[in-house]
């Protein structure tokens, strides 16, 4: 005990042992005081001088490593000033160790950044390879980017530290069908994913239908697919189910079908029916917004209370709310035509007849 007091004692009271203390946290508050002139300064002079669209693959690197290397100032000063101190080999192994834990972090986390923003990157080089890469591939390869960067991460870690990473990687053999039958379901899901992805039956942004969810495709992971219905309700879909489903994907139609049978009354004369049927025919035909591919007006049957015309044509526009216009024009363009030739639009209608009994018979019984 006295022996400790006595070698405290002589710490507290040696020059050159405060002066150590003074010069390492010298160092330590100059790399402190650097960080926020490189951060302040330096870094955004270097961002502004690569953000333009010759140099944004590397703007967005230096964007990924913008905050890693904020914090990695301070390790590096931690780092320079324990080393300054005249420390015994033995102890300085641990901070060595540290320093070097902290660079594989701070790449690591840098890295990570950088796979998220990873469709820029994956666009600029599509761009200059003339690559046609499918923007579902894209989230789908950040997030196997992110897994692998965060795997070899923890191996590199666990090397540093003296831990034998050769065994865990032997036991994965071993412990990988016992893995495969516990997560069954997650393994389906994940191959139904990869399916979805070579395939390729619908990408992000499209809408699609199915016997389970109808709507526009929001995400889609390792394990299931996100969908926003038309309700404005976020349905999730497990990979496995989507990929075995007959899917309609109505984003990618060339044209948009109109189909419909306008009903006019039986009392329509054949010359009036005939000159409906030629002057609608001829709207569609001139129209500038209906496909010329395939056209079909036809006085098609009798129903029941009137007198069919069937009218079949496609729109060139697929969007939804420019299809609705255009049928809206041309609805209100067929009661023009059906208004100038005085042709009347059928309404379910029943006749009743009453059989009247004969009054002389009816006398006879009186």
């Amino acid at each position: 005990m006295l022996g400790w007091y006595n070698t405290t004692l002589e710490y507290v009271t040696d020059l050159d042992f405060w002066i150590d203390i003074g010069i390492a946290l010298a160092i330590f508050i100059g790399f402190v005081l650097f960080r926020k002139l490189f951060t302040k300064y330096i870094f955004k002079l270097i961002s502004r001088t690569t953000d333009k669209s010759s140099t944004q693959v590397l703007h967005k690197i230096l964007l990924a490593f913008e905050r890693p290397l904020y914090v990695f100032f301070i390790f590096l000063g931690l780092y320079m000033a324990y080393q300054s101190l005249e420390i015994s080999r033995e102890v300085y192994q641990v901070p060595s160790r540290l320093y070097r834990s902290s660079v594989i972090l701070v790449i690591t986390w840098g890295l990570v950044n950088l796979s998220s923003s990873s469709s820029i990157l994956f666009n600029r080089f599509q761009h200059r390879l003339d690559l046609q890469v499918d923007q579902i591939l894209i989230p789908f390869i950040s997030r196997v980017l992110k897994f692998v960067i965060v795997a070899v991460s923890i191996s590199v870690l666990a090397q540093e530290w003296g831990y034998n990473v050769n065994g865990f990687v032997a036991g994965l053999g071993i412990g990988g069908l016992a893995f495969a039958l516990a997560a069954k379901e997650s393994l389906s899901n994940l191959f139904g994913g990869i399916v979805i992805i070579i395939e390729r039956p619908f990408s992000i942004g499209d809408w699609i239908q199915t016997p389970s969810v109808d709507g526009i495709v929001e995400d889609i992971n390792f394990r299931s697919t996100k969908v926003r219905t038309f309700a404005d309700a976020l349905v999730t879909v497990p990979n496995a189910n989507i990929s075995n489903e007959a899917i309609t994907n109505w984003t990618r139609m060339r044209k948009r079908r109109v189909f419909f049978n306008l009903g006019v009354t039986y009392t329509t004369p054949k010359d009036k029916l005939e000159t409906c049927v030629k002057q609608i025919k001829t709207l569609l035909t001139e129209h500038k917004e209906v496909h010329p591919e395939f056209i079909e007006v036809r006085f098609d049957k009798y129903n029941d209370s009137s007198l069919d015309i069937l009218i079949y044509f496609y729109t060139k526009t697929t969007a939804w709310i420019n299809y609705l216009e255009v049928k809206e024009d041309i609805n209100y363009r067929i009661m023009e035509i059906l208004d100038r030739e005085g042709v009347s639009v059928a309404f379910p209608s029943r006749s009743i007849y009453m059989e009247k009994e004969d009054t002389a018979e009816s006398g006879e019984k009186e």
